[in-house]
């Protein structure tokens, strides 16, 4: 740089030659970043190999965990829009899907519907590259038809009637046709029985994902009111087994430990509402007051040993559950699953002394619900079940129904099964929403609207030429 004189032409002089530079080197660097790569594409050359099909593989195993608890998922928001939670959060999306009012912009229920549509993508993208280049183990191809069916069913079973299944894999995407809920169901048992096909082996893993693609098949049946299929699909699968979606204090919380125990945006579901226990909410079952050991749950006491601790709204007491901690796994299928589905297989061919031997046996021995974990709030204990007093037969067709889905609703509490379990007593038992979901006032003020499901978001409409909106909002 020049030395400045007294002479202000040279300072001038010097200055344009400096900001010519500058405004040059501005130039480059903003056509640079103009020219730099998007990090969320992946060049489909880089994936043309054994490892990268591994890589993608794996990607969509990440994915099958968010839609479970590795985010705020249909988990979540489909036990909150059923009975198994009360939102006790700031935001409205909550609040809405609480009172049976969600509407279709509501951002939530968007970037849940997004990760089940991109965990179905991923994993049949994994699919095609696992048969070209890494097709051993057989298991690793039958674990993504799993993840592809998986998600498939959650769609089913948590949202409306109408649900688009795009390929999102073609150039350009071939946009899907809503599709009704039954239609969605049959893609994902074909999608198990792909992962059954590929999982015949004798080794571990194929065991483990055989029988893992064996209950969900078993629950899209059930789905489509197939119970003696469903029923015949899972026998043999040991009441111990699981199969675990797993999170690490680096790779991902529990989110519904985050959510629910850690944030206290969700409070435990109860069949009375408000700080004063003083507001019915009929048809919700008593997760909190029963005092089930399957659902172990307290009101949260401040630190000063006296207090109730107020939830994220600030004003209402928090009532949280001790099943999870900040990185304990979440079971997508579990044998005491395949239980409750023989059970109900049984109810329906009449038998219930069969029904009643299947629920007592499950109470009889002591179940494990979720295991020991760690994480930074320090260890949890995990929780097993005592054993549990017998039930009597109720004697009546609606009594043991509601016995059953009672059973089951404490059994597979936050696993994504309440609100399909909820819709089917509509389609399949004879029932009124108005007998099945919360009724009546809503402790935020204004009374428990409609709905059954979750609606398809707007940003579908605005992406897929063949959707506008659900075809109907039935169960």
């Amino acid at each position: 740089m020049r030395r400045i004189h007294a002479n202000g032409r040279a300072v001038v002089t010097t200055l344009v030659l400096i900001a010519a530079t500058v405004l040059s080197g501005c130039d480059k660097l903003k056509t640079d970043l103009l020219e730099a790569p998007d990090p969320d594409i992946i060049d489909p050359g880089s994936v043309q190999s054994s490892a990268g099909a591994n890589a993608v593989r794996l990607g969509a195993l990440s994915r099958l965990r968010d839609v479970a608890g590795g985010a705020e998922s249909t988990w979540l928001f489909g036990g909150l829009l059923a009975d198994e939670w009360s939102t006790s959060s700031t935001f409205v999306q909550n609040d809405e899907t609480d009172e049976r009012q969600t509407s279709t912009n509501n951002g939530t229920v968007q970037g849940e519907l997004r990760r089940l549509y991109r965990a179905r993508t991923s994993a049949t993208q994994a699919i095609q590259l696992l048969k070209e280049f890494r097709p051993s183990p057989a298991a690793d191809v039958a674990e993504m038809y799993l993840t592809r069916g998986y998600a498939e069913l959650q769609l089913a079973s948590d949202f409306c009637n109408g649900i688009p299944l795009s390929n999102g894999l073609a150039d350009p995407v071939e946009y899907g046709q809503p599709l009704p809920v039954a239609d969605v169901f049959a893609v994902a048992v074909a999608s198990f029985d792909s992962a059954l096909a590929q999982s015949s082996g004798t080794d571990n893993a194929s065991v483990a994902v055989s029988r893992a693609a064996k209950i969900a098949k078993a629950r899209a049946l059930l789905g489509i009111d197939k119970p003696a299929e469903a029923g015949a699909a899972v026998a043999g699968i040991p009441t111990n087994f699981t199969y675990d979606a797993t999170y690490s204090l680096t790779g991902g919380n529990n989110q519904i430990w985050s959510q629910g125990f850690s944030a206290r945006r969700y409070s435990v579901g109860d069949s009375v509402e408000g700080n004063g226990r003083n507001i019915l909410v009929k048809n919700a079952l008593p997760f909190f007051s029963a005092k089930d050991p399957r659902v172990p749950s307290v009101y949260t006491v401040s630190s000063n040993g006296r207090d109730t601790t107020k939830s994220q709204d600030g004003l209402t007491f928090s009532r949280t559950t001790s099943l999870w901690g900040q990185t304990t796994s979440t079971p997508l299928a579990n044998g005491i699953d395949a239980r409750l589905i023989e059970a109900e297989a049984a109810y329906r061919a009449g038998n219930f002394t069969s029904m009643m031997s299947i629920l007592n046996a499950l109470r009889a021995s002591p179940q494990v619900l979720t295991a020991p974990s760690t994480g930074a709030t320090g260890p949890h204990p995990g929780v097993t079940t005592p054993v549990m007093t017998a039930l009597t037969d109720p004697g009546t067709t609606q009594g043991r129904v509601d016995l059953l889905f009672r059973e089951k609703a404490f059994w597979t509490f936050g696993r994504g099964q309440r609100l399909g379990d909820m819709r089917r007593l509509i389609r399949q038992y004879g029932r009124t929403a108005d007998q099945v979901f919360p009724v009546g006032a809503h402790y935020r003020g204004g009374n428990y609207g409609t709905d059954v499901n979750l609606p398809v978001t707007t940003d579908e409409a605005n992406d897929n030429p063949n959707f506008s909106q659900c075809l109907d909002r039935k169960a």
